[in-house]
């Protein structure tokens, strides 16, 4: 098939490797403009755009599809269909209807639960028990089309949101292709979404990821994990300097009780408690330095039992 195909980050490049791998004339990719960052501000290709000319595929970076030009540049590539992952630019009606077969979106979640931005974190933590990969035909609805493909996968204890987005990576670019081939054959069903049980994943922010250890141990056990390892969960120590930000990366739930946001063990183990339990930090990142195993981080960073954070 004649494809375009769309995305940005690096949880995107293991599709494109796949559609390209199984045969697909991949006519243009479509990445995000780069953005200044770093010291000095300077410009850097996303992944899919490294990945894309390293295979030797035209790359386009319009800034959005505002301009009619950047409209017809696209209806143009007289496609069968665009796959789209991950790409973070709205798709207006017209680029929705120009492929012949249509625009297909490659979505981290089993819709119609965690519609929107960060569907991978916000499963973990909800303390989901599953999430997954589905291909979707794309509507002027935020993910609201029908799908036609999924897989699904187990959220275990040890998943972080790191852990997650590859394994659903991975699952996603399997997906793809039988997704299309079964397209091409006019063999697929596209089962609508449910109406019951919408729910939205809203964009992480800052202040969001500070830790309520009032909540019981294990969504705060969630929390930590599904903000891990980015913009990860973090709360305030004391130290001599005063209140120093610490992230927590890993965790698990522990025994112990106490007011919440008391320190009860510190001997080579960071056990926090929680409204109702306790939770245990096994791997914490102090401002400027880097991720360390708890036993590791007290060694540098001592806290005493009883102290409050």
């Amino acid at each position: 098939m004649r494809l375009a195909f769309m995305g940005t980050p690096d949880f995107s490049v293991p599709a494109l490797g796949e559609l390209i791998a199984a045969g697909h004339d991949v006519a243009a990719v479509y990445c995000r403009a780069p953005q200044p960052s770093g010291r000095g501000h300077k410009t850097h290709p996303c992944p899919v755009q490294l990945f894309a000319e390293s295979h030797g595929l035209e790359v386009r970076t319009p800034r959005s599809f505002k301009d009619a030009a950047a409209v017809d540049a696209f209806a143009a590539l007289d496609l069968d269909a665009a796959i789209v992952v991950a790409y973070g630019l709205i798709l207006p009606e017209a680029v929705l209807n120009a492929p012949r077969l249509g625009c297909f979106n490659l979505h981290a979640s089993l819709l119609p639960r965690w519609r929107g931005a960060a569907p991978i974190q916000r499963a973990i933590m909800a303390c989901d028990g599953k999430t997954g990969v589905q291909v979707m035909r794309m509507e002027k609805g935020l993910d609201t089309g029908p799908i036609l493909l999924s897989e699904t996968l187990e959220i275990t204890k040890d998943d972080t949101a790191g852990t997650m987005h590859d394994r659903l990576s991975a699952a996603g670019a399997a997906l793809l292709p039988r997704a299309l081939a079964a397209l091409e054959r006019g063999a697929v069903v596209e089962t609508p979404q449910s109406l019951v049980g919408v729910t939205y994943a809203e964009k992480i922010s800052p202040a969001e990821a500070r830790i309520d250890w009032s909540r019981p141990a294990r969504l705060v056990d969630c929390y930590i994990r599904g903000l891990s390892p980015a913009p990860g969960a973090w709360f305030e120590a004391p130290s001599p300097k005063g209140p120093q930000r610490i992230k927590a990366l890993m965790s698990k739930t522990a025994s112990g009780a106490g007011d919440p946001g008391t320190i009860l063990c510190t001997d080579d183990r960071l056990v926090i408690a929680c409204g109702d339990g306790a939770v245990e930090i096994s791997r914490a990142q102090r401002a400027g330095k880097s991720p360390q195993p708890a036993a590791e981080f007290l060694r540098g960073f001592p806290l005493a039992r009883g102290a409050k954070v």
